[in-house]
């Protein structure tokens, strides 16, 4: 039944195991035992997924960083929330032109060269920013231009980054992956800001930012080069028939569909992020550090969230679960935008992102087990646009939002935009509302 609930019925066919992935995950079941706690960790047992998951916390480490630094710097510069929101603006439209040729550059290049190719070009990036922090600039024109090359670099690591987790482990343990990831994703969200904010507290300046997520993205890129995958992925033909592919998959899978849409559009009105630097400045006074632990509160309860649904899995009514996580996301937003005290504000940024997470999951994992290997990039291009839009665009619009209202009617109002969202979705999207599992049964 599962099968069939995520087009999967033929799934051996569409994920291609070979020997040694197989013998691996043969000896993780050996390992693991009947033990919760260590069929918890399973994913680990992986070599692959080990140096991916430590170059992925890396590299997002050193994107929170240096988001931080960048935010305090043009804020510092411009005194306008406006300009926080182009910030994100600028890191999203390349998505919106590139999305298409950079999915099918997923399927078509060896996913890891992509990977490889991304994590040398956003060093390149925070240099050019260093640069230009050392020689001293007064407008945010310059910054928002690398900006823009950042997000040409995003387009293409996005899809690659996606695609290339399911050919680390077995489809039986991907969830346990998913979770896993999202978990170190999530650390890295929390570690980054708290770094970035610390730093350029002590220093004044976003020099040694820029500096350290520079090195931190080549020690990532190391990492990278030392993974081997052995005949998994299937590199396809060029043509605009394939390449629209991802978008008439999409569009015919209601289940993949909803999921994807309900993420965008809730947190395209719920993103409160972009204006957090008011807050900390303006409204809480906690300054360059209260910045950064604001920023890493998120992370912390997606992190939480992450490592129990780890050990914990979602096995019923996935949908169901879903859709309350998202509602939740939009109940502690108002909460934060309604606060004067930090403690409540990191409290419900903390619940907003243990919220957030669920979503991320299960979205995550209907979208990479339910399609075909050979076109994942193509999808996950188009997914990735759908999540830049919700969080960049959400940043232009919390920004614009702010400038015309109010920085607390902004927030407050995205808030009960996502709580709308969520109605409306629970409606249009039954297959979303009555999913009931996340992964195909197990092989034999």
């Amino acid at each position: 039944m599962v099968q069939d609930l995520f087009g999967l019925s033929d799934y051996p066919a569409c994920h291609q195991y070979n020997e040694e992935s197989w013998r691996q995950s043969q000896r993780a079941r050996r390992l693991t035992g009947d033990s919760t706690s260590i069929a918890g960790r399973v994913a680990f047992r992986y070599p692959n997924f080990r140096y991916y998951m430590t170059a992925r916390f890396l590299a997002a480490m050193s994107s929170e960083m240096q988001a931080v630094a960048v935010a305090w710097q043009v804020y510092g510069l411009t005194h306008r929330p406006l300009d926080l929101g182009l910030v994100g603006l600028a890191q999203f439209l390349p998505g919106v032109f590139l999305f298409l040729i950079a999915g099918h550059t997923a399927d078509r290049v060896v996913r890891q060269r992509i990977l490889q190719t991304c994590f040398a070009a956003f060093s390149v990036c925070s240099l050019l920013l260093l640069t230009f922090a050392v020689r001293g600039i007064s407008s945010a024109w310059p910054i928002y231009a690398v900006l823009l090359l950042n997000g040409v670099v995003r387009a293409f690591n996005g899809p690659a980054s996606q695609a290339f987790l399911p050919l680390l482990v077995t489809a039986e343990h991907f969830p346990n992956a998913v979770a896993w990831g999202s978990s170190v994703f999530q650390a890295a969200i929390v570690t980054g800001p708290m770094v970035g904010g610390a730093l350029y507290g002590i220093a004044g300046s976003p020099i040694p930012v820029y500096g350290c997520a520079a090195i931190t993205y080549l020690i990532a890129l190391l990492l990278v080069s030392m993974i081997r995958v052995e005949g998994k992925q299937r590199p396809r033909g060029a043509g605009a028939g394939i390449v629209l592919e991802g978008l008439r998959y999409i569009r015919h899978n209601q289940l993949i569909l909803g999921a994807i849409s309900l993420d965008l559009f809730a947190v395209l009105l719920g993103g409160a992020v972009a204006l957090l630097p008011i807050y900390a400045k303006e409204i809480l006074n906690a300054g360059a550090f209260g910045l950064g632990v604001l920023r890493s509160a998120p992370g912390t309860g997606a992190v939480i969230m992450a490592i129990v649904v780890a050990h914990w899995p979602l096995r019923g009514k996935v949908g169901a679960a879903m859709l309350w996580c998202v509602f939740g996301f939009g109940v502690f937003t108002i909460v934060f935008g309604l606060s004067r005290e930090l403690w409540v504000s990191l409290t419900a940024l903390v619940l907003v992102g243990a919220c957030d997470m669920v979503s991320v999951i299960v979205r995550h994992t209907l979208v990479q087990l339910g399609t075909p290997d050979e076109m994942r990039g193509r999808v996950s291009a188009v997914n990735m646009v759908f999540i830049g839009a919700s969080n960049e665009v959400g940043q232009f619009e919390s920004g614009l939002t702010a400038q015309w209202f109010g920085t607390v009617p902004a927030v407050i109002a995205g808030g009960l935009g996502t709580i709308a969202i969520v109605a409306i979705w629970a409606w249009m999207f039954p297959a979303l509302r009555r999913a009931d599992r996340l992964a195909p049964a197990s092989r034999p």
